[in-house]
């Protein structure tokens, strides 16, 4: 364990065509990862992620999956070189993988569970029905107000408390159009549509919820070796049942990502490490706290420079 550092683990809107390559091409754990999970959904990961198209990619189904085996990927990297967190945390899916990091789950039932996930979020809400964006500029009272006079429209509400000034809210499309519409109105700054299918984290995935909870409990999983900030209540948990009630529970719950952040910081985190594709939490941490040294593992160069950076503050 390195102590005073948490891995935190993306979730969907980090996916891109071609991540993951560097490692697919140049290191036997990655391909064998890979191949572990195209025998438990039956296609081939690796082409998904290294070859597209994007427009699967980006189909909640498939991201899923595809962004857990890439962040579990550079996750046995980082643990190849002898480095284990104090603790974890993951942006919605992203708290599956934290989980794997934890030893609560083995990665092919990880794999297996989070295709489930997608798959019933993806049945939850038929396509085109749902929006997602980005809100930049706000404060959280205007944009749960927003929500609230928008709702004359259909269901939508804040899905992700990211950072200060930075909230995604999900729904119905017209309802979220009519929150951007009003959200602009306050002095919003600028309206993110996001490449995320579903209106994840809202009411519309109870039914997803529901479906899910008979398969999480189902699963067999481990009591955490370190604990995990959660998205629900952004409180660390370390029993298999904690873990499983807030599996289920995000989907239809606001991420508290801000707060998770925080809480890492008065656990006495001081260094953060993303470990997967992309760099979106790294940037919120630098809004959240800026105090906390922020590091990302994505590709070779990042793994290596990780690495050193890590060793150097060992005592």
């Amino acid at each position: 364990m390195t102590p005073g550092v948490a891995f935190v683990f993306p979730g969907q809107g980090s996916q891109v065509v071609g991540m993951g390559r560097e490692f697919y091409d140049s290191e036997p754990v990655a391909r064998t990862l890979f191949e572990q999970a195209s025998q438990v959904l039956g296609y081939d990961v690796a082409a998904l992620c290294l070859q597209g198209p994007a427009e699967k990619l980006n189909l909640t189904e498939y991201t899923q999956p595809a962004l857990l085996t890439v962040s579990v990927v550079a996750l046995r990297l980082l643990e190849r070189a002898g480095l284990r967190p104090s603790a974890v945390a993951g942006h919605s899916l992203g708290e599956y993988t934290a989980v794997v990091a934890a030893g609560g789950l083995p990665f092919p039932d990880a794999v297996a569970l989070v295709r489930k996930r997608g798959r019933y979020m993806q049945e939850a809400v038929e396509a085109g029905r749902g929006l997602v964006c980005a809100l930049l500029g706000l404060e959280r009272p205007i944009v749960t107000e927003i929500c609230r006079a928008a709702s004359a429209w259909g269901v939508v509400a804040p899905a992700n408390f990211n950072a200060p000034g930075q909230i995604v809210i999900a729904g119905e499309k017209a309802a979220v159009e009519e929150a951007a519409r009003l959200a602009k109105a306050k002095g919003c700054r600028r309206v993110i549509p996001l490449p995320v299918s579903v209106p994840v984290h809202t009411s519309l995935m109870q039914s997803a919820a529901k479906r899910l909870a008979v398969d999480v409990d189902l699963v067999p999983m481990q009591d955490l070796t370190v604990p995990l900030i959660n998205n629900v209540e952004a409180k660390p948990i370390c029993s298999a049942p904690d873990v499983r009630t807030s599996l289920v529970r995000q989907l239809s719950s606001s991420v508290l990502w801000e707060e998770s952040v925080q809480g890492l910081v008065k656990m006495g985190i001081h260094t953060l490490v993303e470990v997967g594709p992309g760099k979106v939490l790294t940037g919120l941490a630098k809004r959240i706290a800026p105090e906390l040294r922020l590091l990302n593992m994505h590709d070779r160069v990042s793994l290596a420079s990780t690495v050193e950076a890590l060793a150097a503050a060992r005592p």
